[in-house]
């Protein structure tokens, strides 16, 4: 029987991560009382009358597998490394039937075995390398990392700090244009003798430097398959916590946004926490503000406490530094961050661009698809417990072509439309969900839904569709908003993907331990485990072709946890042939339309990893995981092409007790060397396509 490794960090924080990386990521969020105290209605709740349970869902149904199943049997890495590959042919397990049929187009490659080796391990017959480092210079005139003399200045032109979305986008010519957000620093990890009592203005003046976004130009090594910077391109750029942007849509200029600094209300320094983002048909890149909500200090209003803004003084102190970090003297500046950025990598000169009309919340990302009529939809997840997750719906149409109109129109598609949030309805008794993950009496956690508008921006105006609110309180108040709109709450929606081939959407759901405690919402059928600390999948269907569609039906595709307990479920597939997988995160399709899971605080005693999943045909669930990182790393990004994987190992030797002092990882260097968040490119060394 396979035996998991030792729970990690156990006992020591709800959400599965060290205390260092929730004090410098989101700000102990977990610790802190859940920001939403609305009493919303839940999906468990109410049984859909019109809708029967399989009216809106038959397409999607789990299909049975009949006989022989081919995913590898995974079995643990043992504790501390060595960790292994299994089923290095993509069909035998460890004695299974498994090897009787071939896995999924795509998920061909030997399952990685859970590990918490600190490295990052990819499956037999793969090669890596680290693409670029923290520190790293890619500005002309930026010097060469000095782990021991950094500068601001230097900083500023070199790659930033803790990498999470990654976006690759063409150049031609075997070179690629690499898109890079830099969430948050963590600067016990980053200077030596770090007090957090008294942090250096040249310390704080890095930290601002070392956020926000990085473009870098990365060229193909032909005859190995690596992937390297190309340092000081003319295209680089880097965007920090002091570049300007401009703040676009129906919140502009509004009185909510305007400070002393910023009597117009339309310019903002800096974007802060860019956790996950998306691609644009246009070709520019989206990228959302998360937990902005930490680096302010002093808040007071009610407002203020629905976002997380905290009372005393913030865990960096920059509103020692800077006064527009204290929201007792700008009040209004918390309320210029939690919007989704975009930026234009190809014209390093632009200006990026805050949209106010996809609403202001923790975006884990942002991610898009088109109408048949050519408008796009935005879908995004409010990464916080109990909150919620949107989509945006365009009214104006995409300009094709690269011409200087057609660009700068399609910059201003997110700017006009619709927000909605999402409710779900189960359609079960809410009796028959019971918080354990047993499934109820008709063998699925599914339902409908729907979309239910908050406001409308358009050229001339506004109007808002929540009463009680206005058009502009909406856009900036959104979480409010959504209160008072009855959505459902989720456990932590993070990112969102459509389907290319199918068109359903995945939303990734982390996890949720304060659900069913005192006071809190208790199990749905959306959400159908209290004290949640594995996550789930959750499959939407929308009228195909109308991604502006207000109705949907839904179902739980993954339940996350040990495949050996009854609460998990992995769209029907054989359990005991899958890889286990705790807190999906970051989502992803390849070219072959399976989805990509990425695990941000995985439970299950292994190191976080990248997984492969089936979502359609008859293999429909089976899921493999391709690769692990170092220890304290999250995996982010990912990117999936043909032939070329890419992650970005985030926070590596984040955990308890670790400083530059005393590393808790030695990667990506070896010992001696300061651990450094890095982008890693994963290939097949016999340079055919990955998982074929």
């Amino acid at each position: 029987m396979r035996k998991l490794l030792p729970l990690l960090n156990s006992g020591s924080h709800p959400g599965g991560r060290s205390a260092l990386t929730c004090r410098f990521r989101c700000g102990d969020a977990c610790f802190h009382e859940v920001p939403n105290t609305s009493d919303n209605e839940y999906a468990g709740d109410v049984i859909a009358g019109a809708l029967s349970r399989r009216s809106m869902m038959r397409a999607a149904a789990v299909v049975t597998v009949a006989g022989a199943a081919g995913a590898a049997t995974v079995t643990g890495g043992g504790q501390g490394g060595g960790a292994r590959a299994v089923a290095a042919d993509g069909g035998a397990g460890t004695g299974t039937a498994a090897g009787k049929s071939k896995s999924a187009r795509g998920l061909r490659f030997g399952a990685v075995a859970p590990n918490t080796a600190d490295q990052v391990t990819v499956p037999e017959g793969y090669g890596q390398n680290v693409v670029i480092r923290w520190g790293e210079p890619i500005l002309r005139g930026a010097p060469a990392f000095d782990p021991d003399n950094q500068t601001a200045k230097a900083q500023a032109g070199q790659f930033g700090y803790n990498n999470d979305f990654l976006s690759l986008l063409p150049l031609g010519h075997g070179r690629q244009l690499l898109v890079a957000n830099h969430e948050y620093t963590d600067e016990v990890l980053m200077f030596k003798g770090y007090d957090p009592e008294n942090p250096t203005r040249e310390q704080v003046e890095i930290s601002w430097a070392a956020h926000g976004l990085g473009v870098v130009v990365v060229e193909e090594n032909r005859r190995t398959g690596a992937l390297t910077a190309v340092t000081r391109h003319q295209l680089n750029r880097r965007i920090t916590a002091t570049t300007e942007f401009r703040l676009q849509g129906p919140a502009a200029g509004s009185d909510l946004v305007k400070t002393s600094a910023d009597p117009s209300g339309t310019k903002v320094l800096g974007t802060l926490n860019n956790c996950s983002g998306g691609t644009t048909p246009w070709g520019t890149t989206l990228h959302g503000e998360e937990n902005f909500n930490q680096y302010f200090a002093n808040a007071s209003r009610t407002t203020d406490k629905r976002y997380g803004l905290g009372t005393g003084a913030s865990e960096r102190k920059w509103e020692r530094f800077d006064k527009r970090f204290d929201v007792a003297q700008e009040p209004n500046e918390p309320h210029r961050f939690g919007y989704v950025v975009e930026l234009d990598p190809y014209d390093p000169e632009s200006t990026p661009v805050k949209h106010t009309a996809i609403g202001r919340f923790k975006h884990e990302g942002a991610t898009i698809r088109l109408t048949d009529d050519g408008r796009p939809v935005v879908y995004s997840g409010d990464d916080e417990r109990f909150d919620y997750f949107y989509k945006f719906v365009s009214s104006k149409r995409m300009r094709r072509g690269n011409s200087r109109a057609a660009r700068e129109h399609n910059m201003t598609l997110l700017d006009e439309g619709t927000l909605y949030v999402a409710k779900l309805t189960g359609d079960s008794p809410a009796e028959q969900i019971d918080g354990s993950g047993k499934h109820p009496e008709d063998g699925q956690f599914d339902g409908s839904g729907e979309w239910i508008p908050l406001a409308t921006a358009t050229a001339d105006g506004a109007e808002s569709h929540v009463e009680g609110m206005s058009a502009e309180e909406v856009f900036v108040f959104t979480r409010l908003a959504g209160d008072k709109a009855g959505a459902t709450k989720m456990d932590r929606p993070e990112d969102i993907e459509a389907s290319p081939r199918t068109g359903k959407v995945y939303v990734a759901l982390t996890n949720n331990t304060d659900r069913g405690k005192s006071g809190k919402a208790g199990a749905d059928e959306a959400n159908p485990r209290n004290a949640n600390k594995h996550g789930q999948i959750l499959e939407l269907t929308e009228r195909r072709g109308a991604a502006d569609a207000k109705k949907f039906g839904w179902l739980l595709f993954l339940v996350a946890g040990d495949p050996q307990d009854p609460a998990t479920y992995f769209g029907g597939f054989p359990k005991d042939q899958v890889s286990p997988i705790s807190c999906p995160d970051n989502v992803t399709f390849d070219p072959h339309g399976n989805l990509w899971i990425s695990t941000d605080g995985a439970q299950l005693g292994s190191h976080d990893g990248l997984f492969g999943a089936a979502v359609q045909g008859g293999r429909r669930g089976e899921l493999k995981q391709f690769l692990t990182v170092p220890i304290g790393a999250e995996t982010c990004g990912p990117v999936v092409q043909d032939r070329r994987v890419l992650v970005a190992v985030q926070h590596p030797g984040e955990v308890d007790g670790a400083s530059v002092e005393k590393p808790a990882s030695a990667w990506p260097d070896g010992p001696g060397k300061l651990v450094r968040p890095s982008v890693v490119s994963v290939w097949r060394k016999d340079g055919r396509d990955i998982g074929v």
